[in-house]
């Protein structure tokens, strides 16, 4: 573990800790102001005539079609229309679960190109049907959203989402926009509460090596993964220890030496990535979901959405293990 008082420097704190710290409490506010100002407009069943159908397969509510298609251009603005549904009483819990596992498609496409054009350089046409293994991946976890939704939540009353996606309101900027910002105000302190000590928190842990040990330690043991050949352990080991971008590196200097086959290559790819996700996930992702939902419904939010993204890529993993 590195020492606390390693190049603690006020060059290191503000760029460290400082910038990214008010870039994610901006691109948070940002989505809140949107997502509750969409809200207010009662665009939400025009947007969400987007969705409709698999939002009446699946028994979610209009609110949840709306939120699927706004997370095709913002997920903070998705995620936070979905927060003021829960707090008015207008969707439940188990429906806000739902209807943010519902959203992993588009969000997923929201960071496809990135994700494609940062590995496109390192593994070449391996890119391709990698990203397409994990688009596959996105849309096998809507298909069980839709049939979980399905089965679990009540039917909507017949006609109800075309009755309410037909209504054509008057909108009222001026008090859309009061409204909205009094929203916004009540709901901005609470999420600055939250998200400043957690991401400080998670600052120092991940300085002071906590997070590099967890990783280290899950990057020894496994053993259990003997039926790929031992090259592609060095993607996973640095797809696991640092950022994702190590990995594809990794995998780039294989390629170019011939030690690994094509297939080989995508399938240490999927493996890194699903060992990889949970504690990036937490890392990242809490600080920012605690600034939306309560702490208790963010960290289930982010253990259901990670169980349902490691489940789906495991099973294309194996799919494409066994007949690709």
């Amino acid at each position: 573990m590195h020492a606390p008082s390693d190049a603690l420097t006020l060059s290191a704190l503000w760029h460290g800790l400082t910038v990214p710290l008010s870039r994610l409490l901006l691109s948070v506010s940002v989505g809140l102001f949107l997502g509750t100002l969409i809200e207010a407009l009662q665009w939400t069943r025009a947007v969400s005539r987007i969705a409709q159908p698999l939002v009446r397969l699946g028994h979610l509510s209009d609110v949840a079609g709306a939120s699927f298609s706004l997370a095709f251009f913002s997920g903070a603005a998705a995620n936070a229309m979905l927060a003021e549904a829960h707090e008015r009483g207008d969707m439940t819990r188990r429906e806000v679960i739902l209807s943010n596992l519902f959203n992993s498609l588009p969000t997923y496409f929201l960071h496809l190109p990135t994700l494609f054009f940062i590995a496109a350089p390192f593994i070449g046409p391996a890119a391709v049907l990698y990203v397409s293994l994990t688009v596959a991946a996105a849309l096998l976890r809507t298909a069980c959203i839709v049939i979980l939704g399905r089965l679990t939540l009540p039917p909507l009353p017949e006609g109800c989402v075309v009755c309410l996606l037909s209504e054509d309101p008057k909108w009222d900027w001026r008090a859309a926009l009061k409204k909205t910002w009094a929203r916004f105000r009540r709901r901005l302190p609470r999420m600055v509460y939250y998200t400043i000590p957690i991401y400080v928190a998670f600052f120092f842990l991940k300085r002071w090596g906590v997070f590099d040990a967890m990783e280290a330690w899950m990057a020894e043991n496994v053993a259990f993964l003997s039926w790929l050949p031992p090259q592609a352990m060095g993607i996973i080991g640095f797809h696991m220890a640092a950022e994702t971008t190590a990995g594809y590196a990794a995998a780039g200097a294989l390629v170019q030496t011939g030690g690994l086959t094509l297939k080989e290559l995508v399938l240490a790819l999927l493996v890194g990535n699903i060992l990889s996700s949970p504690v990036r996930a937490i890392r990242h992702q809490f600080p920012y979901y605690a600034g939306i939902f309560k702490p208790g419904l963010a960290m289930k939010l982010i253990v259901s959405s990670q169980t349902l993204r490691a489940l789906s890529i495991a099973l294309v993993t194996l799919g494409y293990g066994l007949w690709g």
